[in-house]
């Protein structure tokens, strides 16, 4: 009853025949296109920027994860923000600070620039995308909605899988510098189109004031859990392993507690009083960050939690992927990018069909045989890596993994959003956008930290059976392990004196192998989680359509 009050006191005001609609579904969804770009055309080429500017393991995760970790803890800040200001404007002004911050990124010649530059991409970012999502919600209706939110899917799943080739092929032919340096001339022209033929779209909000304390609240929990999972395997999760620098900050290796610790315990409070912050500004009727109620629909709640697996499967195979491509069998960035792109292929091919398949099985069951067919994906690739599996069962499993990765991601939006009233969709979206973000967050921060705390095992295991003298070995392990295994491919370009480079390589690269496929069981684990979360969607969307008659 709660639940249809709510619908019914928030109708939408906009007539849906809103004119070039679809021409601005094209402009919103290359924006979208943008942001999730970028989140994923770093993996490739982190091989060469972490040679270039001397990046560390912890640099190369923070890098990839910073975007995320930034654009997560602001999208429901920006999702309030555009139902307030304005969602049309926001997305030009989104646009600006990405392009800003894509240009500070492309000169930067040292690790704390490039992670500044790209916590301010993502600033950007967060400004883009909720008000790419609410925008097409408050434009189209009925069948004419569904097309939009499955081209919205796939876009999403396709730019984060074609990702990797534009990286590899941007720095193969120019520099790493133009992964983001391509972002200038497309935003421009975005931004161009987009204040001719974007219609100017608000939505309500409930209550005064703005919620400050909810946006710090949320930042500060989410920042904190990822930079625990980042730093946890070098640091220390609960005693300190070693000394802790952050720009001029130290934490004493002799400290009482981990840093690492402290960070989780953190994350917890913020994130519990974040909670309890926002229900007690919805009681007493203030603007909330977070629209609590949209959590009593249960195809809301149970699809976010999809959404975060399928986001953390995905970010994880695609930090760890590339790293082995490159380092492990050799491959060049471009050549790795063409591995990866397999993805993309099959994420457009399934995301185009997904609405036809869901008229048959239903929106939340063409989600679950998505997320089957990702799971299945992984588990082969984790059963397969070896430093001399072939190139081509890769990307033949890569394009399977990415026919489920098309299903699954162009359906769980609409379904999502299905039960979300109109005037509040900019919430809903951000909301989504935010698990979404968090997903992927986690996935490189967690992919990152299972790689380098096995790495720490398979590493030295392989070595002892090869003819590198002891005290080498361990140098070579530890090196290899904090250059996220760049070693490994600066062997074969100078083979070093003293022991036989051929024995070590293979050594280096079949460790590296092991423990990549350690990272795959993880993401196939989350996986799961997720297969479970669409199995409850499935369930909840079929009592939503035949409610149980009492009498």
């Amino acid at each position: 009853m709660k639940n249809d009050k709510l619908q019914s006191s928030m109708k939408d005001p906009q007539d849906p025949a809103v004119p070039h609609r679809w021409a601005a579904l094209g402009i919103l969804a290359a924006g979208l296109g943008l942001v999730v770009l970028d989140g994923t055309i770093v993996g490739v080429s982190l091989p060469t920027i972490i040679a270039d500017i001397h990046l560390d393991l912890g640099d190369a995760q923070w890098v990839n994860s910073l975007y995320a970790v930034v654009l997560a803890a602001l999208l429901l800040s920006a999702g309030n923000l555009a139902d307030r200001w304005g969602r049309k404007k926001l997305f030009a002004a989104g646009l600006v600070i990405f392009m800003a911050g894509s240009l500070l990124a492309a000169n930067a010649d040292a690790a704390g620039p490039l992670i500044a530059a790209r916590a301010l991409q993502a600033v950007g970012a967060a400004s883009i995308m909720p008000s790419t999502l609410s925008t097409v919600n408050s434009m189209f209706q009925g069948k004419e909605r569904a097309a939009a939110f499955g081209i919205w899917g796939a876009v999403i799943s396709g730019a984060a899988a074609i990702g990797p080739l534009a990286g590899g092929l941007l720095t193969e032919y120019a520099s790493w510098h133009w992964i983001f340096l391509v972002n200038l001339p497309l935003g421009a022209v975005l931004l161009v189109l987009g204040l001719m033929f974007i219609p100017e779209t608000k939505g309500k909000v409930n209550g005064k004031g703005v919620d400050v304390d909810g946006a710090l609240l949320s930042s500060l929990g989410m920042g904190a859990l990822v930079f625990a999972i980042i730093e946890g395997p070098d640091a220390g999760w609960i005693t300190p392993s070693k000394e802790l620098k952050i720009g001029s900050f130290i934490w004493p290796a002799d400290a009482p507690v981990s840093l690492v610790s402290v960070a989780l315990l953190a994350s917890a409070a913020a994130l519990t009083l974040f909670i309890f912050w926002e229900r007690h500004r919805a009681r007493n009727g203030r603007s909330a960050l977070l629209e609590l109620r949209l959590f009593e629909h249960k195809t809301f709640s149970w699809g976010n939690l999809t959404a975060a697996s399928v986001a953390i499967g995905e970010f994880a195979l695609l930090f760890v992927l590339p790293l082995f491509l490159v380092n492990a069998l050799g491959l060049s960035v471009l050549q790795a990018g063409f591995i990866l792109a397999a993805m993309a292929l099959g994420a457009f091919v399934s995301g185009a069909a997904a609405r036809h398949l869901a008229a048959v099985l239903s929106p939340a069951g063409t989600v679950l045989l998505g997320l089957g067919m990702e799971t299945a994906g992984v588990l082969v690739l984790a059963l397969l890596l070896s430093s001399n599996v072939s190139v081509w069962i890769i990307a033949a499993t890569l394009v399977f993994y990415g026919l489920g990765l098309g299903l699954a991601s162009a359906q769980l939006t609409s379904t999502v959003l299905a039960e979300v009233p109109v005037q509040i969709s900019g919430q809903g979206s951000a909301t989504q956008s935010t698990v979404r973000q968090i997903g992927s967050a986690l996935g490189t921060a967690i992919a990152g930290a299972v790689l380098s705390a096995a790495l720490a095992v398979t590493l030295p295991a392989r070595l002892d059976g090869s003819s590198v003298p002891t005290a080498q070995a361990s140098q070579l392990a530890e090196a290899t392990r904090q250059s996220a295994g760049t070693t490994i491919s600066q062997l074969r370009l100078q083979p070093p004196a003293g022991f036989d480079p051929a024995s070590a390589i293979d050594a280096l690269s079949s460790g590296f192998a092991d423990a990549t496929r350690l990272s795959m069981l993880a993401a196939a684990l989350f996986l799961l989680f997720g297969a479970a979360g669409a199995w409850r969607l499935l369930s909840a969307q079929r009592s939503t359509a035949h409610p149980a008659v009492k009498g």
